[in-house]
C-alpha cells in the first residue's frame, strides 16, 4: 500500500469544462480516484481552546482570528512567540503552521471557507493566512494559503494577513517541507534558533535518501510511493483541461502494467522542494523536460470551471480555467 504521505483532497464530485456536475466515472477526475490518506470520521475533536484534527495530529487554536487583525510575517512570528510566553491556554509550544500543515486543513470540495464542513473552528476569516514558510523564489515573500478557496502563493513580508497558530508534530502523514534555512523579513539568512520559523522546526515526515528511484516504469518517489513519469511533459504543447486528461487516458491504452492518471492537486504539491525554485523540485531529482505549470486532475470548487494547477517554477498552487490551452501535463501512478 502507499504510504500516504499525502492527503486526499476532499474532493467528492466531477465537474465538466463549463462547471457543471457529471458522473465521475471513467472521468479521470480527482473524484473519480479514492488517493492520498483517507479523512477520519470524526476528522476534527474538540478540547476547550483548541482543536484536535484526527487526520494528522496537529492540534490547532479554535478561534482561526486568535490575533483579531492581519499582521506582518515578523509581527506574526512574534506574536506566536508572545502565546507561548503567556502559556496561551495553558501551553507553550504553538507555532507558526508550516505551509504543508496549514493546506492539510483544506478541503477542495467547500468555498468560504475551504474547510471540512462541520469543521468546530470560529472566527474562519476568508483570505490569506501566513505560513512559516519563506518563498525561495524571493526570500523576502513567505507562502499564505486563502481560505476563501484554498489557493497558496507567497507575499511579501512587509504585508499584513492572518495567523492560525498549530502545536504538535503531528504523525508525520505531512511531509516536511525540505526548507532547512531561515531569514528575517527582507530575505536575508539569520540563525534559526528562537526564530520560530518552519526551517527551525522541519516538522513532518523525513525524506528518504534518495528521494527517487528510476525504475523501468518511471520514476518512483520512495516519500509517497507514486510513480512519476520520468519525462514530465506529456503533449507537445500547453492544452485544456480535458486534453489533459485525454493524454493521460491515451497513455494508459499503451501501458502494460500501471494505471497512469492525472495527479490530484495534492499529489503535484508533494513534489515540491520549498528549499528551491525554477523548477521547485528536491536536488538532484531525475526528471526530464521540466516544464513550468501543470494541470491536476481536481476542479476547482470555487469556480467548477477551473482546475487546480501546480506553479512548479514557484512551488505555488493556484487554477486555471479549464478551457484555456495554457498548462502542461504529467501523469503518475499508485504503486502498492
Amino acid at each position: 500500500m502507499a504510504s500516504h504521505h499525502y492527503l486526499h483532497t476532499g474532493q467528492r464530485t466531477c465537474h465538466a469544462d463549463d462547471g457543471h456536475e457529471v458522473p465521475c466515472e471513467s472521468s479521470g477526475q480527482d473524484a473519480s480516484f479514492d488517493v492520498g490518506k483517507p479523512w477520519p470520521e470524526p476528522r476534527f475533536i474538540l478540547r476547550d481552546d483548541e482543536v484536535i484534527d484526527n487526520l494528522t495530529g496537529l492540534i490547532w487554536c479554535r478561534d482561526a482570528s486568535l490575533a483579531e487583525f492581519p499582521l506582518t510575517w515578523q509581527e506574526a512570528l512574534d506574536f506566536v512567540a508572545n502565546m507561548n510566553r503567556e502559556q496561551r491556554f495553558c501551553q507553550h509550544d504553538w507555532r507558526l503552521p508550516n505551509r504543508r500543515e496549514l493546506r492539510s486543513m483544506l478541503s477542495l470540495q467547500t468555498k468560504l471557507p475551504a474547510l471540512p464542513e462541520l469543521h468546530p473552528f470560529i472566527n474562519v476569516f476568508n483570505g490569506w493566512y501566513w505560513t512559516a514558510t519563506t518563498a525561495a523564489i524571493s526570500a523576502a515573500h513567505a507562502w499564505y494559503v486563502a481560505l476563501d478557496g484554498a489557493r497558496m502563493f507567497y507575499g511579501g513580508k512587509d504585508q499584513s494577513f492572518m495567523l492560525w497558530p498549530v502545536r504538535g508534530e503531528g504523525l508525520n502523514v505531512i511531509p516536511r517541507t525540505g526548507q532547512s534555512l531561515c531569514y528575517d523579513a527582507a530575505g536575508k539568512v539569520i540563525a534559526c534558533s528562537g526564530s520560530g520559523q518552519d526551517g527551525e522546526f522541519r516538522y513532518g515526515a523525513p525524506w528518504p535518501e534518495p528521494r527517487f528511484e528510476i525504475l523501468d516504469a518511471g520514476v518512483l518517489d520512495r516519500l509517497t510511493r507514486l510513480l512519476w513519469c520520468r519525462s514530465a511533459n506529456l503533449t507537445p504543447q500547453p492544452v485544456v483541461w480535458s486534453e489533459a486528461l485525454a493524454a493521460v487516458a491515451a497513455l494508459n491504452h499503451a501501458a502494460a502494467e500501471n494505471v497512469w492518471r492525472l495527479p490530484t492537486i495534492n499529489e503535484l504539491e508533494s513534489l515540491v522542494d520549498c528549499a528551491a525554485h525554477s523548477p521547485a523540485l528536491p536536488s538532484g531529482h531525475p526528471f526530464i523536460d521540466v516544464q513550468d505549470i501543470y494541470w491536476s486532475s481536481t476542479t476547482s470548487l470555487f469556480e467548477p470551471d477551473w482546475a487546480w494547477a501546480l506553479y512548479l517554477e514557484k512551488g505555488a498552487t493556484g487554477v486555471g480555467q479549464k478551457r484555456f490551452a495554457q498548462f502542461s501535463v504529467w501523469a503518475v501512478a499508485t504503486v502498492d
